[in-house]
C-alpha cells in the first residue's frame, strides 16, 4: 500500500498552488489593465480618423466658441452665388461738412455679409453734434437690407476739423425679389437740433 500524504505535506502544497493561481490571476488583470489603457488611449484619434472619414462633425461644443477655431470651416451656405446685387453708396451732404463713402459701388451676393466704410470731417470752427439718417431705393428693398453695425443708430459730437471713419456692416436676405438687381443706399446726414434736409427719393427709414 502507498501512503497518502499527511497534513503537514498537503498544506504547503496547497499555499503553493494558491500562490500559483494569485500570481497567474494577478498577472491577467495587468495584461487586461494594460490593454484598456491602451485602448482608452487610441480611441480618441481613431474616433477622430472614422468621424473625417464618414464626414461627421467632431467639433465640441467648446471647440465651436473658441475664436478662430471654425476658420477652415466650409463658407456660409445660405450665401446665394446665383446672383448678384449691385449696390450703390451716396450721401445727401448738406451743411458745412465732407461726408462720403470710401467707395461707391460694390457687387454682393444675398447673404453675404459686407462692410464699407464712410469718411466725415468737421470742416467748421466750432463743434457739432451730428446725426445720419439712411435711404434706399427702390422702396421695396428696404425690408431686405439688413444692417448688422451702422453709424446712423448714434449721434456724434465732433471738434472743429476733427475726422472720423464710420463702418457700414450689411448684408442682403436671400428673400429679396428677384426683379430687384440694383439698390441704392444714400444717407443724410444732419446736424442734431438744426433743421434736417430732406432725404433722397427711396424713402427713408
Amino acid at each position: 500500500m502507498s501512503a497518502t500524504p499527511t497534513a503537514a505535506v498537503r498544506a504547503p502544497l496547497y499555499r503553493y498552488r494558491l500562490q500559483q493561481a494569485n500570481l497567474s490571476m494577478v498577472g491577467k488583470l495587468v495584461v487586461v489593465a494594460a490593454l484598456m489603457f491602451g485602448f482608452g488611449y487610441a480611441m480618441v484619434p481613431m474616433y477622430k480618423h472614422i468621424c473625417a472619414a464618414l464626414g461627421i462633425n467632431v467639433l465640441s461644443l467648446g471647440e465651436q466658441q473658441t475664436p478662430g477655431a471654425l476658420a477652415s470651416r466650409k463658407a456660409n451656405t445660405q450665401v446665394d452665388l446665383s446672383r448678384s446685387i449691385a449696390v450703390e453708396f451716396d450721401t445727401n451732404a448738406r451743411g458745412p461738412w465732407d461726408f462720403k463713402p470710401e467707395v461707391r459701388h460694390l457687387d454682393v451676393h444675398p447673404g453675404q455679409i459686407t462692410t464699407v466704410m464712410y469718411e466725415f470731417k468737421n470742416i467748421q470752427n466750432r463743434t457739432m453734434v451730428a446725426q445720419a439718417v439712411p435711404s434706399y431705393a427702390p422702396k421695396q428693398a428696404t425690408a431686405h437690407f439688413n444692417k448688422l453695425e451702422c453709424f446712423c443708430f448714434n449721434e456724434y459730437t465732433l471738434k472743429p476739423g476733427e475726422s472720423k471713419r464710420w463702418p457700414v456692416v450689411f448684408v442682403i436676405d436671400p428673400k429679396l425679389p428677384k426683379d430687384v438687381s440694383t439698390i441704392t443706399l444714400s444717407y443724410t446726414f444732419f446736424e442734431v437740433g438744426g433743421k434736417v434736409p430732406p432725404s433722397p427719393a427711396g424713402g427713408r427709414t
